[in-house]
């Protein structure tokens, strides 16, 4: 099988130079014996077809066909290495073609694109009108378009092409812009960026809000903080790992996040912290490592207590791509007291569906009116019972001079005892008035011009029971405070 492997390789190569209309079966034969040898027999091929790829980079469909084989057996086992970064290369030339077909078709009517395997000369005349000569580049541009983007996700799931296209920022800024220009047409270029802020990311600067602890971690292949915080947990908590405090994840939560699959019976992860960045503004777990802002040259990530317990799923994001962390070192504690005081006050970011706190600027400063058991029926019966009354005048709070002012109590007048008991008798009880009603007001004299006899007043239930009413105390207008009725004319 193998040596059936080498003869069909080859015959790629030599129909793809030559440009032979046999190639497309050459590369079938190749696809279809790929699955059947040893991994190291992928990568001879890949090695044999770097500088064959760059020299039909002109024959467009040679090249964007090449760039997929190469993609299917990357796939299969084989390293990229240079061939992956060369299929990179040609799809930021090939994109920006693209991206100016998609420009030139807007500015002449728009409507729906072509799909990029059915583009034509028909296409080609019409954006010829904005773009001039160079209207068949850019309709070779969007034709080979998602050929390329195929191949590029699976050159970018080998962790030395994302080392690759970090090391070299220019490139990695302009095939970003390129691949996210396409991704609004193009559905299959959303994963492709995925891919590329992957490679973005290698160290963070993680500070432990509980501990006051930082850490340098070196990240690869995590493609959203659901994958990050799980391998934190992991390499952080316990005496595992750092000697956090906190729960250690299940190990086969972290086995999902690393290489593994997914165990369905230990398939829900939970949460063991709020992510927020270091300039105080909430990361959360469903961005990626990239989202995590850049404070002073370094990306800082503060692993706060939680303000909202929350789950996911175990596994990866893009499942082909194995993920890793290592803690470098641990900031000394000079290092890590220097960056916490860059930092955000604790409890100053919460969970976005979090409650929020209540603050004294937030709302009403008035002190509350009822504390305890008059608070719940304050809130329970919000009537008449609950509203305020005013203040009472001193001269009716304070107590009277002579005991007497108010006439004979219930139980007779008051009179001081000669002698005190230690233990004085108490007085019979008093039994409760049934009904406790105002004195009857003054009757209205009848007009002159008819006479008739007043009634006599009735006796009002229980008042033989109350003490007469001090005098003044029946004009109604001094029950309120002196300021705020006037007293009636006369008095």
């Amino acid at each position: 099988m193998t040596e059936e492997f080498r003869s069909a390789f080859q015959r790629v190569l030599d129909t793809a130079a030559a440009q032979a209309p046999d190639f497309p079966e050459a590369v079938h034969d190749v696809f279809r014996l790929s699955t059947q040898v040893p991994h190291e027999e992928l990568g001879h091929a890949m090695e044999a077809l770097a500088p064959v790829l760059s020299d039909c980079e002109q024959a467009a469909g040679i090249a964007a066909d090449l760039s997929v084989l190469a993609g299917a057996l990357v796939e299969n086992g084989a390293p990229a290495g240079q061939v992956g970064l060369e299929v990179l290369r040609q799809l930021g030339s090939y994109g920006q073609a693209a991206v100016a077909f998609m420009h030139a078709w807007d500015k002449t009517g728009g409507g729906r694109l072509p799909e990029p395997g059915e583009v034509s000369g028909t296409e080609e005349k019409r954006v010829e009108e904005v773009l001039g000569e160079n209207a068949p580049l850019a309709t070779i541009g969007w034709w080979t378009s998602l050929r390329y983007g195929l191949a590029a996700k699976a050159m970018l799931s080998d962790a030395g092409v994302r080392a690759a296209v970090r090391a070299d920022g220019g490139a990695l800024e302009g095939l970003t812009q390129i691949v996210h220009a396409l991704s609004i047409r193009l559905h299959e270029f959303v994963e492709l960026g995925e891919l590329l802020r992957m490679a973005e990311v290698e160290y963070l600067l993680v500070l432990d809000r509980a501990s006051w602890r930082g850490f340098r971690v070196r990240v690869d292949g995590l493609g959203d903080n659901f994958q990050l915080q799980t391998l934190l947990a992991d390499a952080l908590v316990g005496k595992e790992g750092r000697r956090l405090p906190g729960t250690r994840p299940d190990p086969r939560w972290t086995a999902a996040c690393l290489d593994g699959a997914a165990d369905p019976l230990a398939d829900v992860v939970t949460g063991e912290w709020d992510l927020v960045g270091g300039n105080g503004d909430w990361v959360g777990n469903d961005a990626a490592p990239a989202d995590i802002p850049v404070v002073d040259g370094e990306r800082v990530l503060v692993l706060e207590p939680q303000s909202l317990t929350y789950s996911w799923r175990a596994g990866r994001r893009h499942p082909r791509i194995p993920g890793s962390l290592e803690v470098v070192d641990e900031l000394t504690a000079d290092e890590a007291t220097a960056w916490w005081s860059r930092m955000h006050p604790a409890g100053s970011v919460r969970h976005p569906q979090a409650a929020g706190i209540e603050r004294e600027e937030d709302g009403d400063p008035r002190p509350p009116l009822h504390f305890g058991v008059a608070a719940h029926f304050a809130e329970a019966d919000p009537g008449p019972s609950s509203s305020q009354f005013a203040a009472l005048p001193p001269e009716l709070t304070d107590p009277p001079a002579d005991p007497d002012a108010f006439g004979p109590g219930p139980f007779g007048p008051h009179t001081v005892s000669e002698e005190l008991d230690d233990d004085p008798p108490l007085p019979e009880p008093v039994p409760a008035p049934t009904s406790r009603s105002a004195p009857e007001p003054e009757p209205v004299p009848a007009p002159a011009t008819r006479s008739t006899p007043e009634p006599e007043p009735r006796e009002t239930p229980g008042a033989p029971l109350l003490p007469p009413l001090p005098e003044g105390v029946a004009d109604s207008w001094s029950w309120a405070p002196s300021w705020k009725w006037p007293p009636p004319p006369g008095q």
